[in-house]
């Protein structure tokens, strides 16, 4: 019979790489929060991660730049982002994050863009 008290009660954590102007990542933050997770919410628009730190998040993703980046937005096009090298784009990326595609979040069972908002159910 388990001892109850060796169970782990201690609550998931989740962060969330977040814009509040999007409904996936509305959408995604709801997921989060109807699974009990009061998640860490990151306005990535307003403290974007370093270049360093949006690589880790995407090789912890398992995305490679050009899988992560959207390019639907104007400054993609006005940089002539079409044929970036990956480098290129994590660059660009870093310095306009309207470009980091979004919700990322993270949890202790992994990394996710959550694109569709339901993929973050493999993670929670």
């Amino acid at each position: 019979m388990a001892d109850m008290a060796t169970a782990d009660t201690t609550p998931p954590h989740a962060t969330i790489y977040h814009n509040q102007r999007c409904s996936t990542s509305r959408t995604v933050l709801k997921l989060i929060e109807d699974a009990g997770i009061e998640p860490t919410i990151v306005k990535y628009l307003d403290t974007p991660p370093s270049r360093d730190g949006l690589r880790k998040l995407l090789d912890d993703a398992g995305l490679k730049p050009s899988q992560a980046i959207r390019r639907k937005e104007a400054v993609y096009t006005e940089l002539g982002l079409a044929q970036a090298s990956e480098d290129e784009l994590l660059d660009a990326m870093t310095e306009n994050p309207i470009l980091i595609e979004r919700p990322i979040v993270v949890t202790d069972k992994g990394t996710v863009l959550a694109r569709p908002a339901a993929s973050v159910s493999t993670i929670l």
